[in-house]
C-alpha cells in the first residue's frame, strides 16, 4: 500500500512562489508514475504536472514554464516547485501515484493512489 502526504502549501501574494511536497510511504514508489493535480470547490480535478520513473516531466498547458516537477528517489519524495503564481492558481493541489505506466499521465481517472492535498492561495 502507498501512502502519500502533501506539504508545503500555504498563502502567497501574486508572484511568489512556493515549493510543494509529497512524501510516500509504505510500498516504494520507484517504479510509479507520480503526478500533481489541482482541484477547486466545484470543479473538475485537472491535472497539473506528471513524472515518469525516468524522471521525464509532463506540464498542463496553462503551467507556462512556471512549475517544475522532480522526485526524490532515495527520500522517495516528489516536489513542485512553482513561480509566478497568480490567484488562477489557487487550489487544493494533490499528489498522486500511478502503479501502471500505461496511463494518461494527467488523467486523474488513472490514478490509484491520493494523499489528501494541500491548500494554496494566491492574493492579487
Amino acid at each position: 500500500q502507498v501512502l502519500l502526504a502533501e506539504s508545503g502549501g500555504g498563502s502567497v501574494q501574486a508572484g511568489e512562489s512556493l515549493r510543494l511536497s509529497c512524501a510516500a510511504s509504505g510500498d516504494s514508489v520507484d517504479n510509479y508514475i507520480m503526478a500533481w493535480f489541482r482541484q477547486a470547490p466545484g470543479k473538475e480535478r485537472e491535472g497539473v504536472a506528471a513524472i515518469d520513473t525516468d524522471g521525464r516531466g509532463k506540464y498542463a498547458p496553462f503551467v507556462k514554464d512556471r512549475f517544475i516537477i522532480s522526485r526524490d528517489y532515495a527520500k522517495n519524495v516528489l516536489y513542485l516547485e512553482t513561480s509566478r503564481l497568480g490567484p488562477e492558481d489557487t487550489d487544493t493541489y494533490y499528489c498522486a501515484a500511478a502503479d501502471s505506466l500505461a496511463i494518461r499521465v494527467l488523467n486523474p481517472g488513472d490514478y490509484g493512489h491520493w494523499g489528501p492535498g494541500t491548500q494554496v492561495t494566491v492574493s492579487a
